[in-house]
This record gives structure tokens, C-alpha cells and sequence, in this order.
């Protein structure tokens, strides 16, 4: 991990606050840190021979800023942002060394906010006396909801969440986004967190057309398995009535052009791969919570059964993108989604009916991922149509997707297969992709390029899957 030094000269475009409220959690702002516990040095700058520190008291939560070697008049302050750096409030604690002196401190402001359920970060930032130039550290957060791994990328996904979705993620990422915290909070039994579930489904459910239907069939999808799995954390059933809904939605999608399948959108212009994937998926889940279904399972198995023949799987095993206005494989990139949804969607068939091919199927769709230089170069799942450029904002999600995936599979499998696999995509982003707020970006094998939602949530599910 490289990025904990970060310099800003003539920062702009920053309206700084002086007027904050104050906000007490353990402690109030603005306490002496002669009274921190268990303090570290969290991040350091320097700029014209002065040293800016940021210092983090993890057992109080809270921070305070440092100069040193500097002259009277220099000045330091505490930026605090509750999300993930993009906006944030201050200068707090603002403070000049005193005549007479080369070194000071502000007092110490929290990191966190539990009043507003918001989760926070600091930096330190100063200047000198007699020269406009800012520097600023990396941000840094302490260790609170963040002692292990999985916990400190849970906290990081969290630094986005704005009380209605996830800044800086898209409508269908913000349904992942939720699902990888789902997933976090079912498999290690966190309870931080949970407000989101509901907060997320309330706030959102009368957006677009309503219900989470829009014009794109997938987006619809994304969100109906988001349902499912709250269902199953929760046990609530408005959850799983808004899933059949979306379910429903889809299936209403579904035609004989090509032999059937469902349309990419409302404008069914496009017959491609993951919108009949994630359908398989969330139909066969569907009948494996209701009882007595039928019609659900005879939907997922005609999906399947058309998606198996209609050409999309390759002779490689891999799945193509989608299909040509006549019907034949399009030869469009094998996106790292298309390769991980259907392993969930054969999962759950393969509950519904103890059909051991279901799970033959699967298998050969992953040891395909694992052969191919351009999925998983060096063993790094990487997705090779666009990395290492920037991705946009759809595919930073896609890897995300074959490791939640690839562990649900996994954990069914009695002999785990994919446990080492997945513990090694984790451990590579962590030692390599990685920045002061244990937030991830996009290249699982390294640099760290840049930071938003998506690049996180992706690959905060690596560290979901290696649990």
C-alpha cells in the first residue's frame, strides 16, 4: 500500500466551514489529546520542511492534527468528510504555533458520528505562515468496526452510503452494493450496520416506475435477488413480495425472438446474457422459498434450457455478452459477470431439484474462468476489456459479482475447491489496491488507481468470499 502521502497546493473550489456542529460520541470534539488512549500516527505530509500529522486515537475514535518543525504563524486544522473524502467540513480545531515555538496540535474531533448514523474520516491539513500552499494527508479513519479485514472493508462500503443509496454508484451498483453488505451480514453475523435494509428499501421503492422496475430488465433483477437475500437475513416478507414482483417484471420480458429469452430493455433490442442469468437465478431462488411453487421453477429451467443452447457459452465454456440481431453469438467480450451470475443461478436449480448436472455445469464455467490468460492473468480475476483503463461506471461492479458468486457455489461444494482461489484474490487487493481507508479500487492485482462505490463494493466481496 502506497498512497498514505498526499499533497494539495493551492487547493480551490473548497468552501471551508468553521461553524460545525459539535458532535459527541465517546467524548465531544474538541478534547485536549493529552488525555488520547492508544494513539498512532495515521498519516503524514510535509511541504516546505514542515511535517503535517494526522494522529488517531483508535480506542476514543477520534483525531487530532500535527506541525512540526515550523515557524509562529504556520497553521494546521482537521478536515473531517462523512463520505469517503468527497465533500467534507471544516477547518476544525484551525490553530497558529504560538510565538516562540515550531511545533502544535489542534484539539481532537471524532471520527465518526453515531447520532446521524454517519460514518467518518479525518486528515490533517496546514500551511505555512507567509505562503498561500495547503498540504493535506491521505484520509484515515480509526479502527472502530474495522479489527479485521472483512469488517474494515464492510466500514469503508459504508463511507458511501448517504442515507438513500451509495454515493458516487449507479442505480443497478447500488443494488450490489447492498447485496455485498447482505452478504457480509450473513455470513459473519454482523449487526452493524442493518438499519441500511430497510432504510435502502423504503427510501428507493418508489423511484423510476416504481417497485424497482425501470426500463433496463437487468437493473429490475439486480435488485429482486438484493430481496431475496434480505428476505433470508430478515425473514420479512415484503421483501420477498417485492422480489416476485421484479421476478414477474422480467418474466413479462420473455419472448420467442431467438427462441426465447428475455430482452436486455424495454426498447428489446437486445438479447444478451446477464439479464437471463440473473432471471435463472432469481426465479429458481423464488421457488426455493415458497412453498408449494411450481410456476417459478418451470420459468428458471425454460430460461436455462434456452440459455444453455442459444450459442452464448463459447467453446471455451465462456459466456459471450449476448446475441446478434440474427441469433448467433455476438463474440463480444466475456465480462467476469456473465461468468459468475449463472454459477448462482445453477446453484439454486441445482437446490430445487437435485439435478447433480446443474453443478457439472457450473463447474466447467469456473475451471474455464481459471484457464483463461485474459480473465485471470497471473491468477487475478481482471476484466480484460477494459483493465487497466478507468471502466467506466458499469463493469468496476463485474468482478464483485463472479467472487460472490463463485462462493456461493463454494460453500455448497463439500470440499470447498475455491476456497484457496478466492483467499487469493483477497490478499492481493489487499496488499496492492488498497488506500489510507482501506477502500479498494479497481485493479485486484494493483495500482491502486482512483476510489468510488462500485471499485469498492467489487471488491469488498473478495473479502466476503474468503471468510
Amino acid at each position: 500500500m502506497d498512497s498514505r502521502h498526499f499533497l494539495v497546493l493551492f487547493l480551490v473550489g473548497v468552501s471551508f466551514e468553521t461553524g460545525s456542529a459539535q458532535i459527541c460520541n465517546i467524548h465531544c470534539d474538541a478534547l485536549d489529546p493529552a488525555q488520547a488512549i492508544n494513539t498512532r500516527e495515521a498519516a503524514s505530509v510535509q511541504i516546505f520542511g514542515r511535517t503535517i500529522r494526522l494522529y488517531i486515537s483508535d480506542s476514543d475514535n477520534m483525531g487530532w492534527a500535527d506541525i512540526s518543525n515550523g515557524s509562529p504563524t504556520d497553521e494546521v486544522w482537521i478536515d473531517r468528510s462523512f463520505n469517503a473524502g468527497f465533500e467534507w467540513e471544516g477547518p476544525l480545531g484551525h490553530t497558529t504555533i504560538p510565538t516562540g515555538m515550531q511545533n502544535w496540535r489542534t484539539l481532537m474531533y471524532n471520527v465518526d458520528n453515531p447520532s446521524g448514523q454517519q460514518i467518518g474520516a479525518l486528515r490533517a491539513c496546514g500551511k505555512a505562515g507567509d505562503r498561500d500552499d495547503i498540504a493535506c494527508t491521505s484520509w484515515a479513519r480509526s479502527t472502530v468496526n474495522a479489527e479485521t479485514r472483512v469488517d474494515a472493508a464492510a466500514t469503508a462500503m459504508m463511507q458511501f452510503y448517504n442515507g438513500k443509496l451509495f454515493s458516487t454508484a449507479g442505480w443497478w451498483n447500488g443494488a450490489n452494493c447492498l447485496t455485498a453488505l447482505l452478504d457480509y451480514f450473513k455470513i459473519t453475523g454482523s449487526q452493524t450496520y442493518r438499519n441500511v435494509i430497510d432504510e435502502i428499501f423504503e427510501r428507493n421503492k418508489d423511484e423510476a416506475f416504481g417497485n424497482f422496475l425501470n426500463d433496463y430488465i437487468d437493473d429490475v433483477l439486480w435488485w429482486g435477488l438484493a430481496w431475496v437475500n434480505a428476505y433470508d437475513l430478515t425473514g420479512n416478507t415484503k421483501y420477498l413480495d417485492m422480489a416476485k414482483i421484479n421476478s414477474d417484471y422480467g418474466w413479462s420480458f420473455k419472448d420467442n425472438h431467438c427462441g426465447g429469452g428475455l430482452w436486455w430493455s424495454t426498447d428489446k433490442d437486445y438479447k444478451n446474457a446477464i439479464p437471463n442469468e440473473l432471471f435463472i437465478k432469481l426465479a429458481a431462488a423464488l421457488h426455493n422459498r415458497i412453498p408449494g411453487d411450481t410456476m417459478y421453477l418451470s420459468q428458471s429451467v425454460e430460461v436455462w434450457n434456452w440459455f444453455k443452447n442459444s450459442g452464448m457459452i463459447n467453446q471455451e465454456n465462456l459466456i459471450n455478452d449476448g446475441l446478434t440481431d440474427d441469433c448467433q453469438n455476438n463474440e463480444r467480450i466475456a465480462w467476469s459477470y456473465n461468468q459468475g451470475v449463472i454459477l448462482g443461478g445453477l446453484l439454486e436449480l441445482h437446490k430445487a431439484t437435485n439435478d447433480q448436472s446443474y453443478i457439472d455445469e457450473a463447474k466447467k464455467i469456473v475451471e474455464a474462468v481459471f484457464r483463461s490468460d485474459q480473465l485471470t492473468p497471473n491468477g487475478i480475476l481482471t476484466d480484460y476489456g477494459c483493465e487497466p483503463g478507468d471502466c467506466g461506471g458499469d463493469v468496476p461492479t463485474f468482478k464483485g459479482v463472479f467472487v460472490r458468486n463463485l462462493a456461493e457455489l463454494n460453500r455448497f461444494l463439500p470440499d470447498k475447491p475455491y476456497t484457496s482461489w478466492l483467499q487469493t484474490q483477497a490478499n492481493s487487493i489487499w496488499e496492492n489496491n488498497r488506500n489510507t481507508l482501506n477502500q479498494f479500487g479497481l485493479r485486484w492485482a494493483g495500482t491502486f488507481d482512483k476510489v468510488d462505490a462500485a471499485r469498492h463494493q467489487s471488491a469488498f466481496e473478495a473479502f466476503v468470499a474468503a471468510v
